[in-house]
């Protein structure tokens, strides 16, 4: 079975780009530890990404896109709490290898979801009015201009 990529609405596509960014910090993680950086350094970088990316990202989607579905839809529930485990998990000041592997995994499975499961859904629910509500209220400005490269060390 092959498969087929998702057409995703064109007011959804800049968050869709975006996930493709929180991929790109997921294998970012895991090639520092691959290559045994020092945790401090992929701990700044992932602190960095969440404040000017992430965070942001997180908020907008229940904002404006979340707001789609009906409060008790079990999607949307799902989503949100994932965003607030993973919210911890870049709070998280102990254990930090623990929490940058978990981010890594979580992070990953979470935007899965969204791509393939909650977006789809979001997209076939959707009036016009509201898809243009979201496409109005997105700033498709992702700048990762962090200077220490570790995933390549």
């Amino acid at each position: 079975m092959e498969n087929k990529p998702i057409k995703r609405h064109e007011a959804l596509r800049p968050l869709s780009r975006e996930h493709h960014h929180g991929l790109l910090l997921c294998w970012k993680i895991r090639e520092g530890f691959k290559r045994n950086v020092a945790t401090a350094r992929i701990k700044q970088y992932a602190n960095w990404f969440w404040a000017n990316h992430l965070q942001s990202h997180f908020e907008e989607e229940e904002k404006f896109v979340f707001v789609v579905l009906p409060k008790d839809n079990e999607l949307l529930k799902r989503a949100i709490a994932e965003h607030h485990s993973i919210a911890q998990l870049f709070n998280q000041e102990e254990d930090v290898v623990n929490a940058l592997n978990a981010i890594a995994e979580e992070l990953e499975q979470h935007i899965r979801f969204e791509e393939r499961i909650l977006f789809s859904e979001i997209q076939q629910m959707a009036s016009e009015a509201q898809l243009d509500a979201i496409a109005q209220h997105h700033h498709d400005v992702l700048c990762d201009d962090w200077s220490d490269e570790f995933w390549k060390d």
